[in-house]
């Protein structure tokens, strides 16, 4: 039986209480068996990594990925990529910012260091806006993603399946799921993985938010977002909290050249 789109609270509840019981294989079964325009989102995390490895063998025709292209990603990660595409057969759909196919276009047209200068409007340039782009372009309902509640912050309560605020539905296999369970897949399964790791990376994003972990660093998100308070890139928060934000930030400062006009161009 399909999942009908827009789900209701209370189908949401009646299909997390079956998929709970389930393996992470057994979700992406019922995923591939059940829900419509299905779509994995990946930055080639370890998560990720095994999901496109565990659909590879579970069905001939996997769901599409889809990555999002920051021009800001370590180089490694852009060759991980490239090794998944050969070793999985599949051509991966990616998506960069608006008007921009280098780092130097992001530069001259959103300014220096605006991860530095506009958080919130560089996360919704190099991540929302590609994935809502994305899914706008390619008729997405459903994605599949790498989170797992013992990440901890925000997804500490995550269920294996939800609703987000514009009716997309997540699909979270792995969400009981510990890190060394991750590994242990990964490393029995000989599943291609991100260079950096071997140097003392744990989590990988941009090269500008992303160092290495020193010792009794804890957390495997730890390098992330030094400093910060900061969990998540901006894909997996409330979107219209955030265009909210952004739209807020242009009424402060309605002479400035906020990068966020460009932003809130494009109508998503």
């Amino acid at each position: 039986m399909t999942v009908t789109v827009p789900l209701t609270q209370t189908e949401v509840e009646e299909i997390n209480s079956h998929l709970r019981e389930l393996s992470p294989q057994q979700i992406l079964q019922w995923a591939v068996d059940h829900v419509p325009s299905l779509y994995q989102t990946t930055a080639f995390g370890l998560t990720g990594l095994a999901a496109t490895d565990m659909l590879a063998k579970l069905t001939p025709t996997p769901p599409p990925l889809i990555f999002l292209d920051t021009l800001h990603h370590f180089q490694e990660t852009i060759d991980l990529k490239n090794e998944v595409e050969r070793r999985y057969g599949h051509r991966v759909h990616v998506f960069r910012p608006m008007s921009s196919e280098t780092a130097e276009d992001f530069t001259r047209t959103f300014g220096e260091r605006l991860w530095e200068e506009n958080e919130v409007a560089y996360d919704y340039l190099v991540k929302v806006e590609p994935a809502q782009r994305a899914y706008r372009e390619l008729g997405v309902k459903a994605v599949i993603t790498g989170r797992r509640a013992s990440q901890g912050g925000s997804r500490s309560s995550l269920q294996p399946l939800e609703v987000d605020e514009t009716g997309m539905i997540k699909i979270n296999p792995f969400w009981s799921w510990k890190f060394s369970d991750v590994k242990a897949y990964i490393d029995a399964n000989s599943v291609p993985t991100n260079a950096l790791l071997a140097q003392g990376y744990k989590s990988i994003g941009d090269w500008h938010s992303t160092a290495k972990s020193g010792e009794g660093d804890a957390g495997e998100r730890a390098g992330r977002w030094a400093g910060k308070a900061k969990t998540e890139c901006g894909l997996h928060v409330n979107y219209f909290e955030m265009k909210q934000q952004l739209k807020e930030q242009q009424e402060s400062e309605p002479s400035a050249e906020l990068p966020v006009q460009h932003a809130t161009a494009v109508e998503v």
